[in-house]
């Protein structure tokens, strides 16, 4: 079974609705999710403390690093620059990112860091054993 990061935002009902309907493929694809949204620190720590912070981010070091391979949702240029941030460290430590874009435009920095540029529904038949390389076609900031 192989492990998977999934980094995306989740700051509201569409970016979860995305993630969720992620989150479903991947599992059916019976791959092995690591999800910060249903992965949070330890309800005693204080959202947005310092301590918070340190805690949240290192989980999320250790996870990417466990994984074999980072599923991005991507929003478009903007979107969100945690998820840009963990697409990136990804991209550093030689994971194979796989980046679904739900968004309209692409910043280059993103999508060339990509080993794979799909969509949504391109996911539901995207083979994890492979690996299919693919570059992003749409616009470009």
């Amino acid at each position: 079974m192989k492990r998977v990061y999934l980094a995306s935002p989740f700051f509201n009902e569409t970016e979860v609705g995305y993630l969720e309907k992620v989150e479903k493929i991947l599992g059916e694809k019976k791959l092995q999710v690591f999800s910060p949204l249903r992965n949070p620190i330890d309800e005693q720590v204080q959202v947005g403390s310092r301590q918070w912070s340190i805690e949240t981010f290192m989980n999320d070091i250790k996870h990417i690093k466990w994984s074999e391979i980072v599923v991005g949702i991507y929003h478009g240029s903007y979107s969100d620059s945690g998820t840009a941030w963990e697409l990136g460290y990804a991209y550093a430590t030689d994971k194979p990112v796989i980046l679904v874009h739900v968004g309209d435009n692409s910043n280059l920095m993103v999508h060339e860091g990509a080993h794979a540029n799909i969509t949504l529904e391109e996911l539901e038949e995207y083979n994890f054993d492979q690996l299919v390389s693919s570059f992003y076609s749409g616009d470009m900031l």
